[in-house]
């Protein structure tokens, strides 16, 4: 019997290395943060593992899928339900600022603490809404529902070994093998030609609209491993040749406790596509959908913590439009050193972040 852990484990290598084939600077990212994080680890030991194994950080992704339909979202939560993966929390992105986008999320991950802590795979789902009249009108909105409710994402033996996995806790071999195989083609970039005038009718209303709905399949659109020095990561990135990102986005880098997660990307690449075009020739083009996105993990903040967080970014706001000659970074680091704890013990005392304990075999009365 292949267990839930394992098929998880599996698929999320699978996944990564289907990524890795069709977008090679991934496979960058990955060398350089694994070679970030083997240097952290032997430069500062125990230390560097202090959020986590070094095997869950080196196993550790997060990948992202988008579908079209409720029916197309309650199949991926079957496939991710025989992972032991569940969807955790919701994220509603039409009202996002400043750029809102006609999609509403979730995330499956697993709940189970001994779970997460030997593999923490998860994956971000993003769905459409074709009925939301600010971003679609009365036509194109039926057309797209139309277009949605004609493709198969995934066929039905894929669903039924997941069914069968999520009921058993796992798979015979040869099954596992077999699901594995489908749950991961079923997540490649289709060959088929993009039909290009209806691709490009949606990406007027959006480009993520267009990727979702523009096309007969779904694919993985990024994937996320962790480093512990994103900073040096960002740097060898470079050195590779690689075009990041402007910056690394999120908290800064400074002395004290990391909080939430910072994170950077390398920019999204002309893929080769084949598309049709309105008199049904079919010609090579090329689409700028995906991305490699890399991240480095802080203390989870209470919900205390979480609006002095927010409290400081709206205050590193207001003074960058003051001091427009100063860095960003730099104007949050300031801001950092005024107001945060600069030690776990600190940040706990003040229940603006969560932490475990243990008793130490040596002192066992904290003394």
């Amino acid at each position: 019997m292949v267990e839930t852990l394992e098929l998880r484990a599996r698929f999320a290598r699978n996944l990564s290395d289907l990524y890795g084939t069709e977008v090679p600077a991934y496979t960058t990212l990955l060398a350089v943060a694994e070679e970030v994080n083997h240097e952290v680890l032997a430069r500062l030991g125990d230390a560097a593992q202090r959020l986590g194994s070094i095997e869950r950080v080196t196993a550790e992704r997060h990948g992202a899928i988008r579908v079209g339909t409720p029916r197309e979202l309650s199949q991926v939560a079957r496939i991710f339900g025989a992972l032991g993966m569940h969807p955790t929390g919701f994220y509603d992105l039409r009202d996002a600022a400043p750029a809102p986008i006609p999609v509403v999320s979730t995330a499956f991950r697993p709940h189970d603490r001994d779970q997460l802590a030997r593999n923490p795979f998860r994956v971000f789902v993003s769905m459409l809404v074709p009925e939301d009249e600010r971003f679609f009108d009365e036509d194109l909105s039926r057309r797209l529902l139309d277009f949605l409710g004609s493709r198969t994402l995934f066929p039905h033996e894929l669903l039924a070994l997941a069914d069968t996995a999520e009921r058993d806790g796992g798979l015979e071999q040869g099954a596992a093998d077999r699901f594995l195989e489908l749950a991961t083609s079923a997540f490649a970039l289709s060959p088929d030609p993009v039909d290009r005038g209806w691709y490009a009718e949606l990406e007027r209303v959006s480009s993520v609209a267009a990727d979702i709905g523009g096309v007969g399949s779904t694919h993985i659109n990024h994937l996320t491993p962790r480093v512990l020095d994103i900073d040096e990561l960002y740097r060898r990135m470079g050195a590779h040749g690689i075009e990041m990102i402007d910056q690394i986005q999120g908290p800064p880098r400074w002395d004290g406790p990391d909080i939430l997660l910072r994170q950077t990307s390398f920019r999204a690449l002309a893929e080769p596509r084949l598309f049709r075009e309105g008199d049904g020739r079919v010609v090579q083009g090329d689409l700028r959908v995906r991305f490699g996105e890399v991240e480095a993990r802080g203390v989870a903040p209470t919900p205390a913590g979480r609006r002095l967080y927010d409290r400081l970014l709206v205050e590193a706001d207001d003074r960058s439009r003051d001091r427009a000659d100063l860095p960003r970074e730099e104007v949050l680091r300031a801001v950092w050193e005024e107001h945060l704890p600069r030690t776990d013990v600190e940040m706990a005392r003040r229940d603006l972040a969560y932490y475990t304990f243990a008793v130490r075999a040596d002192r066992p009365d904290g003394a």
